[in-house]
């Protein structure tokens, strides 16, 4: 597997290695000492998977509260999305900071996001599905989200949207979260 950050300190686009013949290809998608060699260390309790029919479809941005803050690897395993995560750790270097990263079936590539971000995606083209394993349990109560469109965010989405839940509409803005909290 091949790491490349992906500007966001700790989150890490990831390319796979194919070893291809007459037949196909065949791939290792997870190998813990490769990512333990990167610092992450990560026993996964969940796999999750998401369809949506709809191109344009706007999932997110979710993320789940301390304690139970979750890591992602994300892969886009039908159609394609654009997959944008936004740093919440107020330490970080690149707190606040999102990054917009295109995945397709096609590509095979996979999306490494660590505890403390908030996740979203947009599906750009039709019956797209996107596979998760997670790091933690989910917690209904501790489930949050951002904006989509918070300007003080400024995500810039490819596509209008076509289709959002209303719970993923009405998340605060940062300005509304900072004054409640």
């Amino acid at each position: 597997m091949k790491f490349r950050e992906v500007g966001l300190s700790g989150a890490f686009l990831i390319d796979i290695e194919r070893r291809s013949d007459e037949r196909g290809f065949f791939a290792r998608t997870w190998c813990r000492r490769e990512f333990a060699a990167l610092g992450i260390d990560i026993d996964w309790l969940q796999a999750s998977v998401s369809v949506s029919r709809r191109r344009g479809t706007l999932r997110g941005m979710h993320y789940q509260a301390a304690p139970h803050g979750e890591a992602k690897l994300i892969r886009c395993s039908r159609g394609a999305i654009y997959d944008v995560i936004v740093d919440l750790r107020s330490e970080s270097p690149t707190y606040r900071q999102w990054a917009g990263i295109p995945m397709s079936a096609d590509s095979y590539r996979m999306l490494y996001v660590p505890k403390g971000f908030a996740h979203g995606f947009q599906t750009m083209t039709d019956d797209a599905e996107v596979t998760y394993l997670i790091s933690e349990y989910y917690v209904a109560e501790a489930g949050r989200g951002l904006r989509h469109d918070d300007p003080a965010l400024g995500i810039a989405w490819p596509l209008p949207v076509s289709s959002i839940s209303d719970r993923d509409a009405s998340w605060p803005l940062l300005a509304q979260a900072d004054a409640a909290a």
